[in-house]
């Protein structure tokens, strides 16, 4: 009950220092892997802070280190990610980004804000608890292979293994002050999915002396839908969509090459691989069956975020007893993928929400130009991934 309340009056006490940090990151958002300015801006307030950290994973990455003064203990790393997205901004806000047709429209600035408000009301109150909590600021979420596999892949955690990671996310649709849990499986595995179909091309006019590559990309296109209505078990969740086709022909034009490219989400592991397999099955066996070829790359994406049952138990018990039960809401599967997926299958893992939407105000959605987030809710997510941290520092229950 101490604690809690010291970090309820720290949170207060430091949000508008939380909120300016925010206005900082989102006037000046860059593109994934490219976070320079971010890194050093982010390197300086842990500086300010006095908290020590390591810098240069995957270029732009930190992982900075508060040790508790009860001695040594479990391990917590919490994780922001740290990327823009190349989206132009349609605002009026002051602080609107500088950097043209960049912006973040995902909400990282206000991760990066929120996490170093956690670090600030953690490193205040070091001397109440024990053990380790690393702060991991994470560059290209955005952008496949994702910064958290390649700076697990760098070592990040070599000198020190967390017990385990805790990250969340802004949530537009949510209420301001809310925060949303989702036991085991919550957000899909993510994969590329390209097709090349190769054939005859020719005058349109005479279809029979050629191989109709668009309309054998069309079929394909079909024919791969009844994987998730015939393939994959109905309690599976699901979606395989295509976004991209290109027929350089004309209007009397057959073109030789057809292109098509799509994603593929799934929420299991083991199915994930299956479908991989039965996606170069049809793919192959359609376009052979009207007289053409066809090239498949599936390009591998995030792995399937999963929140451990137990780990997901205790969360939901501290954010009750800190913001109140009725601020608490029970979340939905996602089938949008997060490279958090890699950390949730190295180590065991918490992934959540919290809610930033404007009452009364246009929010915007997630990954739009008009996109803007309610910053009283900065309040919630730096209190509430402190008080989440103090809890997983303990010895297990």
């Amino acid at each position: 009950m101490y604690l809690k309340k010291r970090v309820q009056s720290l949170s207060d006490k430091y949000l508008q220092e939380i909120i300016d940090i925010r206005r900082h990151l989102h006037k000046h958002p860059e593109l994934s892997f490219n976070e320079n300015e971010t890194s050093q801006f982010i390197q300086d307030k842990l500086m300010e802070y006095g908290i020590p950290f390591k810098s240069g994973f995957v270029k732009t990455g930190i992982l900075g280190r508060i040790d508790g003064e009860k001695g040594v203990g479990r391990v917590v790393a919490l994780r922001a990610d740290m990327d823009a997205l190349p989206i132009g901004e349609d605002t009026t806000l002051p602080f609107k980004s500088v950097n043209g047709g960049v912006m973040h429209a995902c909400g990282h600035d206000a991760h990066i804000a929120s996490l170093l408000g956690t670090a600030k009301i953690l490193n205040a109150l070091k001397e109440e608890w024990g053990g380790t909590v690393l702060l991991i600021f994470q560059p290209g979420e955005e952008v496949s292979p994702g910064g958290a596999k390649l700076m697990m892949e760098e070592g990040v955690f070599n000198d020190l293994s967390p017990d385990v990671i805790i990250g969340q996310h802004v949530l537009p649709e949510m209420e301001s002050g809310h925060v949303g849990f989702k036991e085991g499986m919550y957000m899909a595995s993510g994969d590329e999915v390209h097709i090349t179909v190769k054939g005859r091309g020719g005058h349109a006019a005479m279809p029979h002396m050629l191989n109709d590559t668009v309309l054998i990309a069309s079929q394909i296109v079909v024919n791969l839908q009844q994987i998730a209505s015939r393939f994959v078990p109905a309690g599976i969740p699901m979606v395989l969509s295509f976004g991209r086709m290109i027929a350089d022909g004309a209007t009397n034009i057959i073109p030789e090459e057809v292109k098509i490219a799509g994603t593929l989400r799934i929420m299991d592991e083991e199915w994930r691989a299956k479908v991989k397999q039965k996606i170069e099955d049809i793919v192959t066996a359609t376009a052979g069956s009207m007289g053409a070829e066809a090239e498949i790359d599936i390009k591998d994406g995030y792995p399937v975020v999963f929140n451990d049952s137990d780990i997901t138990k205790r969360a939901v018990s501290v954010a009750q007893n800190f913001l109140g039960k009725d601020s608490i809401e029970e979340m939905d599967i996602r089938m949008t993928a997060e490279d958090f997926g890699f950390f949730s299958k190295s180590y065991p893992s918490l992934f959540y929400r919290f809610g930033v939407k404007r009452e009364g105000e246009n929010t915007g959605r997630l990954h739009t130009s008009t996109f803007n987030l309610n910053e009283k809710a900065l309040r919630t997510s730096s209190g509430i991934m402190a008080v989440e941290a103090l809890e997983f520092l303990k010895e297990e229950k």
